[in-house]
């Protein structure tokens, strides 16, 4: 599976990649929206796993942007968030998220919950 980690966190993004490709997924990685909304484009994810909180617009934002579009709007997209104060699960799925995880994220469950979300959005 091909995978695109959107994350402006450092620690975070490594850690993500490090046990996606653990598992045999190729993974790309973005650290704003804007890149991973080009990349998105370009590249064609079997799904994104995007933290909420990103430097340039939020991960809802970006969502929204890619639903809207056609070549973009069938791509599963699994929201991840230390704030779900601000974010909740209802405004993730809202905006078109097809899951919702809270950091710290459980590594061990990671590559399955990534596998549940592309199964329950057909492409």
């Amino acid at each position: 599976m091909k995978v695109m980690v959107v994350e402006d966190e450092p620690i975070n993004l490594k850690l993500a990649c490090v046990v996606l490709k653990s598992e045999g997924h190729k993974v790309l990685q973005a650290k704003t929206a804007g890149a991973a909304l080009k990349m998105v484009k370009k590249h064609k994810p079997d799904v994104l796993l995007l933290d909420l909180l990103l430097p340039d617009i939020d991960g809802l934002t970006l969502v929204r942007q890619m639903k809207e579009d056609p070549e973009t709007t069938a791509i599963p997209v699994v929201a991840v968030t230390a704030h779900p104060e601000r974010w909740s699960e209802r405004d993730a799925r809202a905006a078109g998220c097809d899951a919702y995880l809270v950091k710290p994220i459980d590594t061990r469950m990671l590559p399955k919950q990534l596998a549940e979300a592309t199964r329950s959005k057909p492409r």
